[in-house]
Formats: structure tokens, sequence, C-alpha cells
């Protein structure tokens, strides 16, 4: 089926600002909460969000195959478990009702005011219900920044790095939407130059730049996903912050990786832009050498032209851009990191939350976390309001952004925006 929503000559009936990162073009998915008190799956044109379900009751779906009550969910689950087919079917629809060429819902002021609300009215939720989340560590920049810092700056990656898309598994239960605080972590750390930990709040908590994939349901157990059709099981992509508390993972990532200083927050982008909406601008990946397995072997761009950008506001002050990235970095694609994660087997679901790891470039502005811009500390960064940070001090709001923009359409993530508040945590 022909993705007709990304005709670059189509224009909506709504108002779309100019540099507005859902134009008619985007179209992606999320679950609002409205004035009063009714959550809704819906989807985002310039500065209105679009309820779904409205829009399926009052017979706009009609012809495609959905059970009634798909949209009535508080998550997207089900409706990603409808497949790619269900996925790019209904979006070509949203693109045709809310043409400017197409009357129908324009000219029908009550299923207007049933189905389009001012984005200021309402919301947003997490968008899946997250069973399972996975986070690569794909940037060969960053992990080889990483590796210069606290290893042999000449055997910065580990043996296995170019071999397989690195990962470990997360926790689900602290994944949260954008605009929610999250506290300072507390744990154990060992000062430099000492011998035995200490306990409080973490002195170096940090952002890392990535975004993250959503799965549909993908294999059985026992069964992998295939390499040339992992891109059809991948709903679609958000931001993500990927909140880290380093100290305390110096102390505790050996032997089994990180644990409690990644699994205190990590936030997330609320509209799920869809592979469909971004095929406009895929773009070749890194030139991987050594040859990877056959299993990870694939022709063609698999990689897009994502531009990321990240933004340190101090309480009471204006904010700082501290990095501009690209997603196209990284050295592992999607479909790589998917046939990775399945060939031995393991089970894929609908909602599942797959990390790309850190997204660092070459150049030191394209670092992905205070990690690298600081190199561990060493270089603080001067702020608005002349006072300067290493990691992300109390009250600091972090916002991620992202783009993708070529001479035809710009479309984008929104943002993930989170404050750092003081820990609270009794000890």
């Amino acid at each position: 089926m022909i993705i007709t929503a990304n005709d670059p000559k189509r224009t909506s009936w709504l108002e779309v600002m100019p540099n507005c990162d859902f134009p008619i073009q985007n179209i992606p998915f999320g679950v609002f909460i409205t004035k009063e008190d009714v959550i809704t799956i819906g989807t985002r044109i310039g500065d209105f969000a679009i309820d779904m379900n409205a829009l399926q009751q009052l017979g706009y779906f009609d012809g495609i195959e959905l059970t009634d009550s798909v949209f009535l969910q508080d998550t997207l689950n089900d409706f990603i478990s409808c497949g790619k087919k269900t996925w790019r079917e209904v979006r070509n629809r949203i693109a045709e009702i809310f043409d400017n060429n197409t009357p129908t819902l324009r000219d029908n002021e009550k299923h207007r005011d049933a189905v389009i609300f001012a984005i200021e009215d309402i919301e947003m939720q997490l968008p899946v219900l997250i069973g399972d989340y996975t986070d690569f560590y794909s940037s060969r920049e960053h992990a080889t920044n990483v590796g210069t810092m606290f290893r042999d700056p000449n055997n910065a990656l580990l043996p296995n790095w170019l071999h397989i898309p690195v990962g470990y598994h997360g926790r689900s239960s602290t994944i949260i939407p954008s605009g929610i605080n999250i506290k300072r972590p507390v744990g154990q750390t060992l000062p430099k130059g000492e011998t035995v930990p200490v306990f409080g709040p973490s002195k170096r908590v940090d952002f890392e730049l990535e975004t993250a994939f959503i799965t549909t349901d993908g294999n059985l157990m026992g069964e992998n996903i295939p390499i040339d059709h992992a891109e059809d099981f991948i709903f679609g992509m958000v931001l993500l912050n990927d909140w880290s508390a380093r100290d305390i993972q110096t102390w505790e990532y050996v032997p089994l990786g990180p644990f409690l200083a990644k699994n205190f927050a990590t936030s997330i982008s609320p509209w799920i832009v869809t592979l469909d909406a971004l095929e406009p601008f895929r773009t070749a990946s890194p030139k991987q050498d050594p040859t990877p397995f056959p299993y990870l072997q694939q022709t063609g761009d698999h990689a897009f032209d994502i531009n990321l950008e990240v933004y340190i506001q101090p309480e009471e002050s204006e904010a700082k851009l501290v990095c501009k990235s690209n997603f196209k970095y990284l050295y592992w694609t999607m479909s790589q990191q998917l046939a990775h994660h399945t060939i031995n087997g393991c089970r894929v679901n609908s909602g599942d939350l797959m990390g790309s790891g850190t997204i660092s470039g070459s150049e030191p502005s394209s670092f992905g976390s205070m990690l690298e811009l600081t190199w561990a500390g060493k270089n603080p960064i001067q702020m608005p309001d002349n006072t300067t940070r290493t990691f992300i001090n109390d009250n600091d709001t972090v916002t991620m952004k992202g783009f993708c923009k070529n001479e035809n359409v710009r479309l984008g993530f929104g943002e993930v925006t989170s404050k750092l508040l003081a820990a609270t945590v009794k000890y």
C-alpha cells in the first residue's frame, strides 16, 4: 500500500505554524486526557490534538478493519498489535480527512467539536503499556569516549563491540512521559582515592540523549525476527532521556552492568512518530568493519536523518543548548538491534521499548551526555546565569528535541523534558 499521507504538497485545513513539528505529513500517535478526565488515543496536527476514538465512532474509519474498542483503550498496545498494514491505512485516512481539499469534517461543526482539542487543553500520557525495556549501546563515538575515559584509550572499545549490538535489560516501571519531574537518586558510591564506599545522594546525575523504537508483537518464543523484516515490526520512534547516576554506576556496574544508576527514571516524548512518516528521511549508516555476521547484514539505507538537541535550563534562568547530534551517527541500526535481540528466540511484544543508547557524534558539541561534554567534569559548561555545570544540578530542567527536515517537509517529535528535584529518600 502506498503511503499517501507523506505527500509533501498536502496541506491541512487545521492551522499549522511554520517550523511546527506536527504538519499533516507527520500524524504521530499518542494517548491524552481531556479536561473532562476522558482518556483517549489520538494524533496531532499543528497545535491540535485529534480524538481517534471519536473519529471512529463517527464513521470516519469505515472500510478499515478495526475492532470497535481499539481506540477506547488507554494505551496504544492493541492498535500496535493490528500491524503495519492497518497503521498505514489509518494514517493515510487521517491525512485525507484533514486535507485542505476534504470538507467532510471541516464543514461539520458538531463533529469538529467532538474530535478536535486545543493542545493546551489536554494532558499527554504514557503512550504504551511497556512490558519490557531494552537499552542498547550503539554509538561508536559514545562507546569510544567512555572507554577512553575509564580504560585504555588505545583499546577504548571492548572486543565484542564491533560484532554485536551491545545492550542490557532495563526497568520499565520508572519510564515516564515528558513533563514529569524526577528526584535525585540515592545509592552507594566510591569516592575517588577511597577503598570503602559511602551512601547518599548521587553527585553525578547525567542525561543521555537517546531515541527509542516501539515494537509490535514480533515473534513466538524460540523464533527470531529476520533482519530483512525487522522494520515491519517497528511501530515508531520517540525521544528518550536515559537518566544516569554516573557515580553510582561506576561502583555497581561490575560484573553485571547498570542497575540502580539507570533504573530510577527514563523519560520519553509522548508522541510516537511512525517509520512511515520518517520514510523521506532515510539515509546511510556508518560503514561497518568488520562485516557483521549474516543475520546482521542488510542492504539499503536503514538510518534516518533526525537532528537532535539537548537544552539545560537552570531554575529562574534561560535554557542553554549544550548538544547537537543526529540519529544517523549510530553504528548499529534499529533493524540490527531487533534482529540481534531475537536471534536467541527472545519474544518481543506489542509496546516493548528499545533504547538506542547515547547518540554522540565525532565533534565535542555533538556528545550526547554531560559525562562526555565535560569530559568527566574536567571541562565545566558555562550557563546563561554565570553558573557552571559538570553534571545536572537540582532544579535544572533538561529538554531534548528532535526533528527531520528536507527541501519539502519539516517534521519532528516535539520534546521530552523533565526537571531534576532534590533527593527525598530517607536513609
